[in-house]
């Protein structure tokens, strides 16, 4: 699967304002919910769609209540439409705050 460029990433995450493009290549996104178990159930969603796909974010729960979510495609060393694809599903979850 091959690297997006930096533009054809951009132009994607216009859909995603959740989501932003790091200075280290990877989609991140920050999530605060109201409390712990709010932060560990979007986890988990997140952790289920993962593992469906074969494709494994870096999830840090942080502050008790606050969710970091680090996603790229390691194979292609860079985001591909596979982080794209996961990303519509994490962004339709359900979320509290």
């Amino acid at each position: 699967m091959d690297a997006l460029t930096e533009a054809q990433i951009k132009q994607r995450l216009v859909h995603h304002p959740q989501w932003t493009l790091a200075d280290d290549g990877q989609l991140h996104a920050d999530y605060t919910f109201a409390n712990f178990m709010q932060a560990v159930l979007f986890l988990n969603a997140i952790a289920h769609l993962a593992q469906v796909a074969d494709h494994h974010p870096d999830l840090c729960i942080h502050g008790f209540k606050h969710l970091s979510v680090r996603l790229m495609t390691h194979s292609a060393n860079g985001i591909t439409n596979k982080d794209f694809n996961l990303i519509e599903q994490i962004d339709s979850l359900p979320r509290y705050s």
